[in-house]
């Protein structure tokens, strides 16, 4: 069984990573810094080295080299999200096998790493790298996102929202997030607050659809005591709170056309009162929005001012839904399960076949926070290895009202119905099916002739 070392400070990562190859019969070691990593290296053999280009610690091109000075004939395979053409250039100089850039699929990485212990088998002098240095889909790579927990997605509508992050972060624009429930529009607002220069200071988050309107003003503004019946006491509100950092109102459409008007003239003086005190408070922070409804409308039927709609659209990030980043659902179940595991003190290592079909198969009306409940559910009533198709939620096995019978389901049917769902998903672009499908072009041509699909 190959010996593998993976050298990644990204912790989450790291394990997801380790579980994934471990279940492809590979024994794996994980190390978080640079010098745990070389001294693992000197108490044990391993047949293969992953490692993140960029470490915190240590410079990842002098830990090639000190790898390959160790074991030049060791294969080192090196995975970065930098847009970085020299630095793979020198790592490929250096001696590493190959690069690989995040985000990768499973299939990428267990591939690269068969060719890479495939190579060394056969004992050769001087390890050439399995592909060229593209300059082009280098620069292409997105860098990585910091600090965000978000995971980084393989589909085009994945990719255009952390570009988007990536580019509205450093700036001070207010920014409108729109999505569907359940989309993660929290998370995408705590990322760009994560990579902006306010990210020393609070993030904090406000859900104004539960907010009483007789208190949403104590609530962004504060109060002094006596103010009111039940004010016992001073109280910072939320815009004080957030001063020098980021506040992030969630359902902002809830608000009341009188607390508009309030939250208006708070972003155009960046100046409030606290309730019940005369004395001016200036404040200097970001405002974030998110909604799941339709300001436009909203605007046109006079329930949200339009004024404060274009002061919080300075710039605004559409969260897509998971049906439309359905390339990523593998990596975000993974994601979760590692997630309920830590939460539950849980070592489930993954799913039955069963259970992706029906992941596959299923619409996933409340999106991720919809599947992420799914599979903390099931990690719970888990007690075997793997996730079984008995603990899924009976709305899942009965969609649409057929209840799946997984013993009879064909195999044949299934695929033939994937393969036709990713043609029409792609606008029956076969480069892109053959990617959703995560099968070569070829292998789709082939499929679709065997199945006599005329498409």
């Amino acid at each position: 069984m190959p010996n593998i070392l993976i050298i990644e400070d990204d912790a989450a990562f790291g394990q997801m990573l380790q579980k994934f190859l471990t279940k492809h019969n590979y024994t794996v070691t994980v190390s978080f810094t640079a010098p745990d990593a070389k001294s693992k290296l000197k108490e044990n053999t391993f047949d293969l080295v992953l490692t993140d280009l960029r470490l915190p610690d240590y410079d990842g091109i002098q830990l090639l080299t000190d790898i390959k000075q160790k074991n030049q004939n060791m294969p080192v395979i090196v995975m970065t999200g930098y847009a970085e053409v020299g630095s793979a250039v020198t790592a490929m100089k250096k001696g590493a096998f190959d690069y690989i850039a995040k985000p990768f699929t499973p299939d990428e990485i267990v591939k690269l790493i068969a060719k890479a212990l495939e190579s060394k088998s056969e004992d050769k002098e001087t390890l050439e790298p399995t592909k060229s240095v593209d300059v082009e889909e280098f620069m292409a790579v997105k860098p990585k996102i910091h600090k965000a927990q978000i995971v980084h997605g393989v589909s085009e509508a994945s990719k255009k929202l952390e570009e988007h992050i990536r580019l509205v972060a450093p700036t001070d624009m207010s920014v409108l997030v729109t999505g569907e429930s359940g989309t993660g529009k929290e998370v995408t607002a705590k990322a760009i607050h994560d990579n902006s220069s306010r990210k020393q200071f609070n993030f904090v988050a406000v859900d104004c659809g539960a907010i009483p309107k007789e208190l949403a003003t104590s609530e962004f503004f504060g109060h002094v005591k006596g103010s009111f019946t039940g004010a016992i006491e001073d109280k910072i509100g939320n815009f004080e709170a957030a001063n020098g950092g980021t506040l992030f109102l969630d359902e902002v459409g809830n608000l009341s056309y009188e607390n508009q008007i309030q939250l208006l003239r708070a972003l155009q003086e960046r100046k409030i009162k606290r309730v019940g005190s005369t004395k001016e408070i200036e404040v200097d922070l970001r405002i974030i929005t998110a909604t799941n409804e339709d300001l436009n409308e909203a605007v046109e039927k006079g329930t949200f001012r339009e004024d404060l709609y274009h002061r919080l659209n300075e710039f605004s990030i559409h969260i897509p839904s998971l049906e439309d980043r359905f390339e990523d659902l593998i990596l975000f179940a993974e994601h979760f399960l590692e997630k309920a595991n830590i939460n539950l003190n849980k070592n489930i290592h993954g799913f039955s076949d069963s259970v992706w079909d029906v992941f596959r198969e299923y619409h996933w009306p409340g999106n991720l926070r919809e599947l992420q409940n799914v599979i903390k559910r099931a990690v719970l009533l888990t007690t075997g290895n793997e996730v079984e198709l008995h603990v899924l939620p009976k709305e899942l096995i009965e969609f649409e009202g057929k209840p799946l019978k997984v013993a009879d389901f064909s195999k044949s049917e299934f695929e033939k119905d994937r393969i036709i769902k990713a043609l029409k998903k792609t606008n029956f672009n076969k480069s892109k099916a053959a990617k959703l499908l995560q099968v070569t072009r070829k292998t789709l041509y082939n499929k679709i002739n065997h199945y006599n699909l005329d498409l």
